[in-house]
């Protein structure tokens, strides 16, 4: 059995193999295909396991080379350099790092997706970037009607509003021209999204976990279909604790000596969950009674813990969306 290690460049890779007693067999820097790759690699004439770190088109090249390999693994970026620190770095060397790491099975792996689910995430995360265009804009165009000293109507985004928009004389014509280049930008923006939602509606009606997490009260189709892209496979978690760390959620720590310190949330994993785990939470507990109830009883009564408790709120929920996912139980509320 050989051990292979990759790390993987848009233009390169450079390729360290190892045998069973971690001797160098090869190391090569091999352009990047994945047919050039395996073609060395069947040119050595033994079994193979391969290991590269997560990145951009990680999916893709596990799908090409698990075919060929006896086994795939995908590294954790931050959680290898933690392992493996040095004061030297280079491609040859990180390669040669993650070959030995495989062949000792201390590599910190990565859950890979089907291709539908990354193709999912991948349209999630789209939206949300969508979303973020279409307040850019809005934002500016506020902004320039305010530095006219012109007051806007209140529904300003509607048909009507936008067409008003259009017509409103403003100071200079270089305003004016601004004016005309962001509602171009939005408008496109808003087609965009449109078309976007149009499919995910499409894709989220055939698929039965969307359906069952929108009996959370709050949770809507946005933030049930991200929930469902992102968990994937509920049973890949050991227990429920788990998908608060997985999602950012859990404060960040730096205990010693019998002193606990906590601080903010770490923030890992994706952040389009959080945004929209954040506005479910918030359309939850005005919704449900016992979440409501929660909220209140984190937050104690005090305005400065207000944070503490929507954040309290959004693990809830998550913890509540993997045991769903788990169980195929619908929504019901039950007290610790």
């Amino acid at each position: 059995m050989l051990y292979v290690g990759l790390d993987v460049h848009k233009r390169f890779w450079s390729c360290c193999v190892l045998d069973e007693r971690l001797r160098k067999r090869a190391a090569v820097v091999l352009p990047g295909e994945v047919d050039a790759l395996v073609r060395f690699l069947e040119h050595l004439g033994e079994r193979y396991s391969i290991c590269f770190e997560a990145s951009s088109q990680y999916g893709y090249l596990y799908d090409r080379l698990r075919p060929h390999a006896e086994r795939v693994a995908v590294a954790h970026p931050a959680h290898v350099r933690l392992i493996y620190r040095s004061k030297r770095k280079n491609d040859r060397l990180d390669a040669q790092k993650l070959a030995k790491l495989l062949a000792i099975g201390a590599i910190p792996m990565v859950h890979v997706p089907s291709g539908e689910i990354r193709a999912l995430r991948s349209a999630v995360v789209a939206r949300e970037r969508l979303v973020g265009e279409c307040t850019r804009c809005k934002n500016a165009i506020r902004a320039l009607l305010e530095a006219n000293g012109i007051r806007p109507p209140k529904r300003l985004w509607s048909k009507q509003g936008r067409r008003w928009l259009a017509d409103v004389e403003l100071a200079h014509e270089l305003y004016a021209e601004r004016r005309d280049l962001l509602l171009e930008a939005l408008e496109q923006a808003m087609a965009r999204l449109k078309r976007l939602e149009r499919s995910l509606n499409k894709r989220s009606g055939r698929l039965p976990a969307v359906a069952l997490l929108r009996t959370i009260p709050g949770v809507g189709v946005r933030t049930a279909e991200a929930l469902v892209a992102f968990i994937a496979d509920p049973r890949r978690f050991t227990s429920n604790k788990t998908i608060g760390s997985y999602f950012g959620l859990v404060p960040k720590e730096d205990s010693s000596g019998g002193c606990q310190r906590l601080g903010h949330i770490t923030k890992n994993g994706p952040s389009v969950v959080r945004r929209l785990l954040n506005q479910a939470a918030w359309q939850a507990i005005r919704r449900s009674p016992q979440l409501r109830s929660f909220f209140e009883k984190i937050r104690r009564g005090k305005k400065e813990r207000r944070k503490i408790a929507i954040v309290a709120t959004m693990h809830r929920l998550a913890r509540v969306a993997l045991a769903m996912l788990r169980s195929g139980e619908a929504w019901r509320w039950q007290e610790a």
